[in-house]
């Protein structure tokens, strides 16, 4: 790291934030902040509730930041445990009058607009009953005024009645209002709050009181259905890290004792009890168990996991006892990688939603001026009343807020991520997911994602019909060797019951093959090119060893004192669910190409069988090269897992990982298959396209709705609570359209 970079992260700090709940919350945060001095790289997390900035504190303090924040109506405190999962810190809610925990603020993604203040906070209560949060009280106080006032005006003569309506609206407001001035101080004027209180205001100053008091309740209303419909968004998120136990069996010196999960540390023993979830990654080391990856993967069929084999945080062991070795540190388990993932994806805004986001800056000062004109322009052009006009421009003001518009994006990528995260698909944000619905080419490397990546054992054939002394003599000489193709061998005589004599003073013959004495002779297992030098390779098995190889398998030629005892033909085998995968792609209108650095016999045997097209021979270089080259004509979506793809991934418009790849592949990734199946290639382009199908409807009901209610309300035949209705209307239509993708099943 260089010395700029250490005098950065020194001056980096962090906060947990209260009350932010929603994507305007950040913009509104940023926004102030960067208009300090000394501030810069400002980074606002929704989801995880954090604020991490680059700060100057020569220039402006910590405590300047603090006030800043606490300004816009929200609290803020020092973030103790960046890499925690979750926090029990309280910090108390930015609500029109309630307060709670971090845990009791309600997230929404509403947006008004960027750069605009957001609707009312209330506290995140998302855990409770509706009239137990904070919006839920403010809309029933706020009824209760309502209704009192209208109780007053039956009951009361003249025009005290009114006076009740004046004092419900002014109640009601207050809130809206405090939050609207927040954000004008810090440079927003064009914020919904600030929209609602002009309307309030000029409501009551035209003698409408009444229409007055009913719209700041009306708001109420909306502002509650938002919360709770966009609280559903964010649950699947949040219920990932309850995933992970909170306590842990761990095993020392022969004993257990119980302790935090967030505790362990790598290479403790931990004691998994039947029916109970994994407390961490981690290698099972004694034991055997059906382990149910269900709510981590999405994989509904628990597997059968022994000694060596790899589990994850948050899978349950259903049916027995295992031991299992901390393979990796709390907060970088799969479950805190998958949440990380996800928290950076709602930051990586689509390009639709910058778009969105810049026409809202334009839009809403046109719709002030718009509403100034039509408020002024009738009564001094026509002589027409100012009363009527006046309040057509303040119900002008509020059909024309953008909420539902600027909602219509971010609503639907939080939905598609949830749901993805869920099923195991997971997509960096929505450029990505917009990168993902327009792809018509998918390339796959071939090792370890279109194949199992194991060798196996498909043919062995012999001159004399004597398959098990081939096999016997072979495993003879591969005894003890962790080749690849070796183990094949080995696990394909255990597997046939075969008994053999281990070899002596084995050796390998570089480029050749094994040679390893066995009852007093030297026998070999190699190339056949090599049986051939040696003399020992007969027309019968020339010919067999080139059928065999047509078939794009690698064949080994077993020999002793040049003459050819049989051949083994080895394979990695295509995934069970690589040549449905291939046929779900080509229903989705989409082509499939293999990239592989094997043998051209090799991956037209293998592609052949899957019916896709192929490039071979390909050195990781190469792939980038024919990465380019396909990306010149496509939109191009690369499937990878080893070190060597890692290139090829980030080259793609779209990089996807599978879930078993290795670090580097991920990393470079935009993407995951965490079930690590060739099938969810196909899910994950359905999921991508659902989702911007369902933003263009979004789009579409916002935008549809303000044409009509914006002609109506000119003509005079919506008024201010209508137009309030169509506004929240829109926002909360917007809202339930997007959660309409946590039921999306990329399977169909």
């Amino acid at each position: 790291m260089s010395l700029k970079q250490d005098d950065r992260a020194a001056n980096t700090h962090s906060w947990t934030v209260g009350g932010m709940d929603c994507a305007s919350c950040a913009s509104k945060i940023r926004t102030a902040l960067e208009r300090l001095p000394g501030v810069s790289d400002v980074r606002v997390s929704v989801m995880s509730e954090t604020l991490a900035l680059a700060l100057d504190e020569g220039r402006t303090e910590r405590g300047k930041v603090e006030r800043t924040v606490e300004r816009l109506g929200y609290t803020v405190s020092t973030r103790q445990n960046p890499g925690a999962l979750d926090s029990d810190d309280p910090t108390a809610g930015a609500c029109c009058g309630g307060h709670g925990s971090r845990q009791d603020r309600e997230p929404r993604p509403s947006d008004p607009g960027h750069g605009a203040a957001g609707h009312v906070h209330g506290a995140d209560d998302g855990g409770k009953s509706w009239y137990r949060t904070g919006k839920g009280r403010l809309v029933i106080f706020t009824g209760l005024l309502l209704a009192a006032a209208w109780g007053a005006e039956f009951a009361l003569p003249g025009e005290l009645g009114m006076w009740a309506f004046v004092a419900a609206c002014l109640i009601g407001v207050a809130p809206v209002a405090r939050r609207a001035f927040a954000a004008l101080r810090a440079g927003m004027p064009f914020t919904i709050e600030m929209l609602m209180t002009v309307a309030a205001a000029g409501a009551l100053f035209i003698g409408a009181a009444e229409e007055a008091a009913l719209v700041v309740f009306l708001f109420a209303v909306g502002e509650l259905l938002e919360g709770v419909a966009a609280n559903r968004a964010r649950a699947g998120i949040r219920a990932l890290g309850d995933l992970v136990p909170k306590t842990a069996l761990l095993e020392e010196n022969g004993k257990t004792r119980k302790v935090q999960a967030s505790e362990l540390a790598i290479g403790q023993i931990v004691v998994v009890r039947p029916g109970d979830r994994i407390p961490a990654d981690g290698a099972i080391v004694d034991g055997m168990a059906g382990i149910d990856e269900a709510p981590v993967t999405g994989e509904s069929v628990p597997k059968t996991k022994g000694e060596g084999d790899e589990v994850f945080a948050g899978s349950i062991s259903t049916d027995a006892a295992i031991k299992v070795r901390v393979t990796r540190a709390p907060e970088d388990n799969t479950i805190a990688r998958i949440i990380r993932l996800v928290e950076e994806a709602q930051e990586a805004r689509a390009p639709t939603e910058r778009f969105i986001d810049r026409f809202s800056r334009y839009y809403m000062p046109a719709i002030v001026a718009l509403a100034i004109l039509v408020a002024i322009v009738p009564p001094l052009a026509a002589g027409a009343a100012w009363d009527v006009w006046v309040y057509r421009a303040l119900a002008l003001l509020l059909i024309g807020c953008p909420c539902a518009l600027v909602i219509s994006v971010p609503a639907s990528i939080a939905s598609s991520l949830s749901a993805g995260a869920r099923r195991g698909l997971l997509l960096k944000g929505g450029a990505v997911i917009e990168a993902a619905a327009r792809v018509n080419l998918v390339t796959f490397d071939k090792t370890g994602t279109l194949t199992v990546g194991r060798p196996v054992v498909t043919d062995v054939w012999s001159p004399e019909g004597d398959e098990k002394a081939v096999l016997a003599l072979a495993t003879g000489v591969e005894a003890g060797s962790s080749h690849p193709l070796a183990e094949a061998v080995l696990a394909h005589a255990e597997g046939q019951g075969i008994a053999f004599e281990a070899g002596r003073d084995a050796r390998a013959i570089p480029g050749r093959g094994v040679e390893a004495q066995l009852g007093g002779e030297i026998v070999f297992v190699g190339s056949p090119r090599y049986a051939e030098e040696r003399g020992a390779m007969t027309p019968d098995a020339k010919a067999r060893i080139e059928a065999l190889e047509a078939e794009g398998k690698t064949v080994a030629a077993v020999f002793r004192a040049n003459a050819l005892s049989g051949v083994i033909a080895l394979r990695d085998e295509p995934r069970e669910d690589a040549a449905a995968a291939m046929h779900d792609l080509r229903e989705l209108g989409v082509r499939s190409v293999m990239l592989t650095g094997d043998n051209a016999r090799t991956a037209e045997a293998i592609a052949g069988s899957l019916s896709m097209e192929y490039r071979a021979e390909l050195l990781p270089d190469d792939k980038v090269s024919a990465i380019r080259e396909l990306t010149a004509g496509h939109t191009v979506m690369m499937i990878g897992d080893g070190i060597n793809d890692a290139p090829a991934l980030a080259t793609a418009d779209v990089g996807v990982a599978m879930g078993s790849g290795t670090d580097v592949a991920l990393e470079s990734a935009d993407g995951a298959l965490l079930r690590n199946r060739v099938g969810d290639v196909a899910g994950l382009l359905r999921l991508a396209r659902a989702t911007m199908a369902n933003i263009r409807q979004n789009i579409t009901i916002a935008l549809g709705l303000k044409a009509v209610f914006l002609v109506t309300t000119v003509l005079g035949i919506t008024g201010l609570w209508i137009a309030i209705l169509a506004d929240t209307g829109a926002t909360v239509l917007v809202t339930l359209n997007a959660l309409r993708l946590l039921g999306f099943r990329p399977e169909r």
